[in-house]
């Protein structure tokens, strides 16, 4: 195997890991309350754990614009830098998680306003809510040094702090619900339990691998700084940037959130079979992003370096390997989607006219693929390029596109258009993203 293929497996494969592991955490709290006797139980976790969702996806900048800025600080070995990130990430995800908690009763009450459960499930949610919410200083806090971590070519401690979420997350719902008698509460507090010890594992390790890097950290005046540097942490002009890219990036999820809930939306319009038929589908979109996503983490960490390193040839060599190894894997998932794409719907679900309806749109998700493999390749890169301007470009584009494609198409193809606007919505980000590459390869700085 190549070196360059190498470097990118050793950060792809622990990522994907860690992207498997991540939607246990909500699958474990709705198995559990699942054995409780009563739906609303499962309803209160799905309104509760469909609100954490949105919100961590929202602030999910906080991970990507990390990685991309700490990449390229690592690359031109500017380890005060790297430092400052990292503080500076963790610290404004705190900040964000002390405003979410400040603001928890309007943020719900506004949630509630758009979702209509019966008045047990609010309940209920309600009170999972209030708990799971003290958990936002973890996961935003988490989102930092995650980022961090990839920045750093280093995506097996976020493999192992995932890990460790889903055993203690496992452990202390079932002992809070079965040997402590709680129902909703014992899960939200497993949860919550949970994600507090995916961030204390994560700084201890940073401690543990990283601690060297304390020696770039004093307090002056009661303020944090940099040994021998005068730059400060919050400095403004390093504020303004990270603030700028991460707000791209903002921007560009609030275009992907978007387009996600319509299409729930759209299908949900059209009766509960289509509603199910889209929904079974779909995750054959998720298991290939789960993948995908692994190998955009690597463009991330890969290409920062490089563009931070001034090492052009190693960044083309990093983007056609990179887009080799999407090509190999958008092939592996359609033929399996071909091969065995029925059966796997058949594990999820036994209703047979969901499964016959299922049929006449399954040659769309064939297509997920081909469709998809460069947006995900492209984000990788554009995110380690901080070029997030491009890429809130692309998405604004391919945004449009999607909702041009449905309302022009959906009186003659019905939900055939939803899916058809969903590919091109893929397709899209990909073709103006190709576009669009070509200012970060002029741009990246040639060292003879």
């Amino acid at each position: 195997m190549k070196p360059r293929d190498r470097q990118i497996l050793q950060i792809a494969l622990p990522s994907i890991v860690s992207n498997i592991t991540v939607p246990l955490l909500g699958l474990i709290d709705v198995a559990i309350v699942g054995h409780l006797g009563a739906p609303a139980y499962i309803g209160a976790i799905a309104v509760g754990g469909m609100l954490f969702n949105i919100i961590y996806w929202i602030f999910g900048f906080l991970r990507m614009g990390t990685s991309g800025m700490t990449s390229q600080a690592y690359g031109k070995r500017d380890l005060p830098e790297v430092v400052r990130l990292l503080v500076r990430s963790v610290g404004i995800g705190l900040a964000v998680a002390l405003c979410l908690i400040l603001l928890q009763v309007p943020i719900r009450c506004g949630a509630f306003l758009l979702i209509h459960p019966t008045e047990e499930v609010r309940e209920l949610a309600t009170l999972y809510f209030h708990i799971c919410i003290w958990g936002a200083p973890a996961m935003l806090g988490l989102y930092g040094l995650t980022g961090w971590f990839i920045g750093m070519q280093n995506s097996r401690i976020p493999m192992y702090i995932a890990i460790t979420q889903n055993v203690v997350n496992i452990i202390a719902s079932l002992s809070l619900v079965y040997l402590c008698g709680m129902k909703v509460e014992g899960v939200a507090l497993g949860t919550l339990i949970a994600q507090y010890a995916g961030f204390v594992m994560g700084l201890v390790l940073w401690m543990k691998h990283y601690g060297k890097l304390r020696k770039f950290l004093r307090i002056t005046k009661y303020k944090l700084r940099i040994t021998g540097d005068r730059k400060g942490i919050w400095e403004k002009a390093a504020m303004m940037r990270f603030f700028s890219v991460n707000r791209d990036i903002f921007l560009r999820t609030l275009c992907l959130v978007a387009v996600t809930l319509f299409f729930t939306s759209a299908g949900a319009e059209q009766g509960e079979i289509i509603l199910a038929v889209n929904t079974l589908l779909m995750q054959l979109f998720t298991l290939f992003s789960y993948v995908m996503d692994g190998f955009a983490y690597a463009g991330e960490a890969l290409s920062g370096r490089y563009i931070g390193a001034r090492n052009r040839d190693a960044f083309r060599s990093t983007v056609r390997h990179l887009f080799a190894w999407g090509g190999v894997m958008a092939v592996l998932f359609t033929l399996t989607y071909a091969v065995g794409g029925n059966a796997f719907l058949g594990l999820l679900t036994n209703d047979k006219e969901v499964i016959t309806a299922a049929d006449t749109y399954f040659y769309w998700a064939l297509a997920i693929p081909a469709a998809g493999i460069a947006a995900f390749i492209w984000d990788g890169i554009f995110i380690g390029a901080t070029a997030t301007r491009e890429m809130l470009l692309s998405m604004a584009v391919a945004a449009i596109s999607f909702f041009a494609v449905y309302y022009g198409f959906r009186p003659i193809l019905g939900n055939h258009a939803l899916w058809l606007a969903f590919l091109t919505y893929l397709f899209m980000r990909g073709v103006v993203q190709t576009g669009l590459s070509r200012r970060i390869f002029i741009s990246v700085p040639y060292t003879p």
